[in-house]
């Protein structure tokens, strides 16, 4: 189950890096961004799935002296979570980028771009 899971990560990891380094539409290469985010996402969460583990919570079902090794690593699952969150930002932060260039150059070709160019 975790190989498929990494497996389908690294193929979305690919599919948006070809989609960034092949589109010269903003718009495209955000998307292309996000979905190579979320396939980072997903092999975090592939390289901390342990099978037969439980949640670490510390209760009736999971006794003290048996939590190392019945419970899973919670730290893999709270990056996850945060860089879901740090990707939300960055995805609007660039939204907001690409909006602000549309409105100056009302056009979304990055070849259009060229006040920056040596």
């Amino acid at each position: 189950m975790a190989y498929m899971v990494m497996a389908t990560g690294f193929c979305l990891i690919l599919i948006g890096l070809y989609g960034a380094l092949s589109n010269r539409n903003l718009m495209r290469m955000i998307v292309a961004f996000t979905v190579a985010d979320t396939g980072v996402n997903l092999v975090i969460v592939a390289v901390g799935y342990m099978s037969g583990r439980t949640a670490p919570i510390l209760d009736a079902a999971v006794p003290v002296a048996e939590a190392a090794a019945r419970i899973i690593d919670p730290v893999p699952q709270a990056l996850v979570l945060t860089a879901i969150v740090i990707g939300v930002g960055v995805t609007a932060l660039m939204l907001a980028y690409v909006y602000k260039l549309y409105e100056a150059k009302r056009t979304l070709d990055i070849g259009k771009f060229t006040e920056l160019k040596w």
